[in-house]
């Protein structure tokens, strides 16, 4: 690894150690005092601007204001777990909120969607003032005799005091100079101190600035979880208005940015440096992984730069091809590639940045085989591919694989054809033999554009990777249809044509423990689980009809068979293998290659026709069965990809909902496939739009983007929305002001465009892309007439994928005659960045360990490795990533089931705000993370920590998604056990009603609600509604078994309030009217407990491969109401 990423590395670490000691400065990057006895270093030009950026990063005094303002996503919980007003409330909520009771836009049936209430404003207290001004002095630089007497440069302050001074940086630290505003005299004050740090001097200097530093010294301890940087940038689609900034002002008038003065860094070096860490023992792992996450991470870091240096016009190309521009920038080298007809053009050119970023992925595991640095940025409609330089290759002959290499014998050839053999069969790929140009017959373990060479460094590298997934035989229209099973074309379309011909199977990774197999393309993945049953299925038939005893040699036969019968590559034993080469028009096989490339054709076609068959039919049904529905299009996106089902399948997944309707099911079925719909028509319209969106913003300056952009939203959202036209409104604008000159002449093209134009594209874009026709309307009121989709859900799901900000403010989108969104509403164009995962092996091997022990109800061994995994996730990425997210809920889901309430809620508190940081603030997992606060929360009798929490979760799913969702259900049951009075009822009983609509009345999440909603009919003295609420659980109960505690504890209630109503009806017929009313026992504390974890039971907790559900710890714990 190079000195400077080490040195980084090794600073980094140190800052980290200090911030453990002063918590408050953990994102300050502060400076500390030396102690007496240790002579001060002297100050270099560039330690000393260092110096400067870390004052100035201390004095920010950063919130969650500062988060936003860079586009990323706060925290918007409190530590202490007391209050999360900052998180809930604008001082609209507080008005209503004073008595406890929810504010009226989180009750049942409200449509107002309030975005203020969502992240933190005005309430946050203002940042401390420190000084007035600081900032380089006029007179820099330093003349060249005081160059020689050591200036290095010269600082201008003005104090809180409202005093001037001019601060002179040299070797021994910094000191006051005579200079001013008129007269430049370098030569020390009187009476000036040469101090080390220059807040010592500026505390000299005013009494303002020393008071203020103190207070921020005292302030209150944050734990570093809350205070210190993501490792990736996590962005929030809204923000402050962002009048302020000057902090990044001063940060780049000192000159002190990380680009500047510093060296380009190799990051291809710094990543395989990283990558050849020693791995013996755990703590060289542990090590060794921190190092890859660290560097991937600046990176990443580095990309996003330099997207936005690219993009925004500050960097030459360095080709001169105007069609495909190359830029070199801090180390990278970025381009958008080349438009390939053949591929499909600019939509081609796309889909493979993006399969290259994930070939990369696939081989970065492959010991001794090396891959440059990759990421994908989108930025202004603009993708761009970044990757690292390239070493070059060792001697005349360091091109030794691919088709365009030459004939040649050498260990080094030998050696990477050895390790490419080891990544073919870890990825499931076929060896296989192609025509070169040439003429020359080429043996290949990858796909042709694939290249094999030996770098000046040593190492083998392969490039070019982008097709190596097998093709999609549904999306090529050259295979021939009578080869597919029978009427597969008729009823389902297929095979069809695509926008771009790369159209592969993904990958997703996978371990199987069947013989030679271990990461291989999702699809395939179940594709080869069908193929297994049914080689083991034709071995057993054929042992079973002849009758084989063990050792007998027919066994071999039937083994034989079975291979042949799946198409196994090899003929002894089970192993499948994929050509990546099949189905590519331009690629010609040898005629001796005729026999296995038609079984390889055959493969994928079955492999593509198994989607449609199977793996389609099987995720709508799972959606009718399950309550574990997407939210949003991330959470949508991956139930398809986990299993193996492309965003490309979009809509043959809205046909085969559609047609899915049978008359024999109830009407609540009929609910949720519309349900269903409308999470899949949401999607579909806001890639379509971003598509469109993309052409929309390349053709834009930058002085014209927060219009257009605004103008765009405008045209998206506002039925029938006509613009106004430019120098009509600059006229009305300046006649406002008195002014009447300064309009332009004529309208710019972008304003021109209006709904019903744009409306067109997108569903142009939907019929090309996903073969859909009139799903999407003519506008978006069809969207939310007939889907009941949110305008503002939409808004937000374009906003995550464009990387668009918006001001924090509420939205209305019903009026025609005014723009909704106005260029001062868009803040910022971030740039959105796909980029290599780096493992965090012994830490994912503890959490998956503990998943099995879950599943076999061993919860004490379950624990001990959740808190090891939590621990290493530590090590490694300082608890800031994903998997520790999920691995701390876990924990604390265990912590709770083992009557560990106060351990349950510290965890998870934990948890929440690790998802807020690393996910955001409105991710899917983030609100399923509070919900299971708030019920933690309960159990320890913090019951207004946990209305809060939970009334937070439902305002984050009422944006996100809306109140028809599943999920909302298991909320407002938790909100009915939690809240008092009539409040509780309502809830209750919306739950109630769209647990039917999902469910049915006989499902066990309605009857659970029933049963809820009986305790509470029997507080209020309605004995009769409660006895038929409790009628309907237990007609539900009793599917579980007569035995069951469920079924029993039914039983028992309803002869219960059966026997009281019978008392209560004898009463007030023997006293009349003044008979006082006996009421029942309502919900203890335990069995609400209880039975909010049974609410939770069937919603699962995301681990890396595995999810496991809640009923699994119920079900250890015994727990029913």
């Amino acid at each position: 690894m190079s000195s400077a990423v080490l040195s980084k590395i090794m600073a980094e670490n140190a800052q980290k150690t200090i911030f453990k000691e002063c918590p408050q400065f953990h994102n300050s990057q502060c400076t500390f005092t030396i102690p007496p006895c240790v002579f001060p270093e002297p100050y270099t030009a560039h330690s000393a601007r260092l110096h400067l950026a870390r004052v100035l990063e201390l004095l920010r005094a950063s919130g969650p204001q500062d988060a936003l303002k860079e586009g990323r996503s706060p925290n918007s919980s409190l530590p202490n777990g007391k209050s999360l007003k900052r998180s809930l409330s604008n001082t609209k909520t507080e008005k209503n909120n004073q008595d406890g009771a929810p504010p009226e836009y989180l009750l049942p049936g409200s449509s107002e969607r309030p975005l203020m209430a969502l992240l933190p404003h005005s309430s946050q207290p203002e940042a401390p003032t420190y000084l007035r001004d600081l900032s380089l002095s006029c007179w820099n630089p330093a003349p060249g005799h005081r160059k020689l007497q050591g200036d290095f440069l010269y600082i201008t302050v003005v104090t809180m005091e409202g005093r001037r001074f001019d601060i002179t940086s040299c070797p021994k630290g910094f000191f006051l100079n005579r200079s001013t505003e008129e007269m430049f005299d370098p030569r020390p004050a009187q009476s000036s101190p040469v101090c080390h740090s220059l807040t010592d001097l500026l505390c000299h200097i005013s009494p303002a600035f020393k008071q203020t530093l103190t207070t921020l010294k005292n302030r209150s301890q944050l734990p570093p979880v809350e205070v210190m940087p993501t490792p990736y940038h996590t962005l929030s689609w809204l923000g402050p208005p962002c009048a302020s900034r000057t902090h990044k002002n001063t940060f780049s008038r000192l000159g002190v940015d990380e680009q500047s003065g510093t060296e380009a860094p190799d990051w291809n070096e710094e990543l395989q440096a990283a990558r050849d860490l020693p791995q013996g023992s755990l703590e060289e792992r542990l090590q060794r992984d921190r190092a890859l996450l660290q560097v991937n991470c600046a990176f990443v870091r580095a990309v996003k730069q330099g997207a936005e240096t690219v993009v925004d016009s500050f960097v030459e190309p360095v080709n001169g091809n105007p069609e495909d521009p190359a830029f070199l920038w801090g180390g990278l080298f970025m381009s958008q590639g080349a438009a390939s007809t053949m591929f499909g053009g600019e939509r081609g050119r796309r889909a493979a940045q993006r399969l290259e970023l994930k070939a990369v992925q696939a081989y970065s595991n492959i010991e001794g085989l090396h891959t440059l640095p990759t990421a994908v940025v989108d930025y202004r409609g603009v993708r761009l591919s970044a990757q690292g330089l390239a070493p070059g290759l060792e001697g005349s002959e360091g091109l030794l694989y691919g088709v365009n290499a030459g004939p040649q014998e050498s260990p080094q050839r030998r050696r990477l054809l050895e390790l490419l053999a080891q990544a073919a069969k870890s990825l499931s790929l076929q060896r296989h033999v192609v025509v070169a140009p040439n003429g020359h017959k080429v043996p290949l373990f990858t796909s042709v554009e694939a290249q094999g060479l030996l770098g000046a460094d040593g190492r083998f590298y392969i490039l070019d990777v982008f097709r190596t997934f097998p093709a999609d035989a549904n999306f090529c229209q050259e295979v021939e249809t009578e080869c597919w099973p029978e009427n597969y074309h008729s009823d389902s379309g297929f095979p069809k044509s695509f926008p771009h011909g790369l159209f592969l199977h993904e990958i997703k990774h996978f371990k199987l423990s069947f013989n030679s197999f271990s990461l291989i393309h999702t699809i395939i993945y179940y594709y080869i689980l069908y193929l297994i049953y049914i080689y083991i299925y034709n071995i057993l038939i054929y042992l079973t009809n002849v009758c084989i005893l063990a050792g007998d040699s027919r066994a071999t036969k039937a083994v034989r068979a079975a291979c042949k019968e799946v198409g196994s590559v090899s003929d002894i034993i089970f192993e499948m293998r994929f050509n990546p080469s099949v189905f590519s028009p331009e690629v010609s096989f040898p005629t001796s290659e005729s026999k296995s490339t038609n079984l390889q054709e055959r493969l994928l076609r079955e492999a593509a026709a198994f989607i449609i068959t199977h793996q389609i039919p099987a995720f709508v049904e799972y959606c009718l069965q399950s309550n574990e529905a997407p939210m949003d299009g991330v959470s949508l996106k991956l139930a398809l990809h986990q299993r193996g089902i492309n965003l490309r399948y979009l809509g043959h997944v809205i046909t085969t909902i559609s047609q899915s309707e049978h008359k024999e099911r109830l009407r609540h079925i009929t609910v949720r496939l519309i349900y269903k719909i409308r999470s899949v028509i949401g999607e579909i319209f806001t890639r379509s739009t971003r598509r469109v969106f993309n052409n929309f913003l390349q053709v834009l300056y930058s002085i014209l983007l927060s219009a257009a952009v605004s103008h765009f939203l405008c045209c998206l959202l506002v039925p029938h929305f006509t613009p106004t036209p430019v120098g009509e409104e600059t006229k009305k604008k300046s006649r406002r002001r008195g002014r009447g000159a300064g309009a332009p002449e004529s309208s710019t093209p972008w304003s021109t465009l209006t709904g019903s134009e744009l409306w067109n594209l997108v569903c142009q874009d939907a019929a090309e892309t996903y073969n859909i026709s009139d799903s999407l309307g003519s506008g978006p009121n069809h969207l939310v007439e007939h889907y009941s989709l949110q305008k503002l859900s939409l808004l937000r799901e374009f906003c995550l994928k464009t990387g668009i900000q918006l001001r924090l403010r509420d939205y209305v989108f019903d009026n025609q005659n005014k723009a909704p969104i106005g260029p001062d509403d868009v803040l910022n164009i971030f740039p959105v960045v796909k980029h290599i995962h780096m493992p965090t092996v012994d830490a994912s091997k503890a959490f998956s360990a503990a998943q099995n022990f879950i599943q076999k109800g061993l919860l004490d061994q379950a624990h001990e490795h959740l808190k090891e995994a939590a621990y290493l996730f530590g090590r490694v990425c300082d608890d800031l990533h994903p998997e520790a997210c999920y691995c701390h809920s876990m924990l604390a889901k265990v912590a709770f089931v083992q009557g560990k309430a106060a351990e349950a809620r510290s965890v998870q508190l934990k948890a929440v705000v690790i998802s807020e940081r690393v996910l955001g603030f409105d991710h899917p997992n983030t609100i399923q993370q509070y919900a299971l606060l708030g019920v933690y929360a309960f159990a320890g009798g913090e019951t207004a920590l946990a209305q809060k929490c939970l009334l937070r979760a439902r305002l984050l799913m009422l944006t996100v998604h809306g109140e028809d969702h599943p999920y909302t259900a298991t909320l407002d049951s938790c909100l009915g056990l939690v809240l008092t009075g009539d409040q509780r009822g309502l809830f209750l009983k919306n739950a109630l009603r769209l647990n039917i609509s999902f469910f049915g009345p006989s499902h066990l999440h309605t009857a659970l609600n029933q049963h809820l909603l009986a305790y509470w009919m029997c507080s209020k003295g309605d004995y009769r509604s409660a006895m038929t609420h409790e009628k309907e659980a237990l007609t539900a109960f009793t599917m579980l078994g007569e035995d069951h505690p469920q079924t029993r504890c039914s039983k028992e209630f309803l002869c219960t309030i059966t026997k009281q109503a019978v008392k209560v009806e004898r009463s007030l017929r023997q006293a009349g009217a003044d008979c006082t009313e006996q009421t029942v026992e309502v919900c203890p504390g335990a069995r609400v407990i209880s039975g909010i974890i049974n609410l939770f039971e069937s919603y699962k907790v995301k681990g890396k491969c595995l999810l496991i559900s809640l009923s699994s710890l119920s079900s250890v714990s015994n727990f029913h109401i």
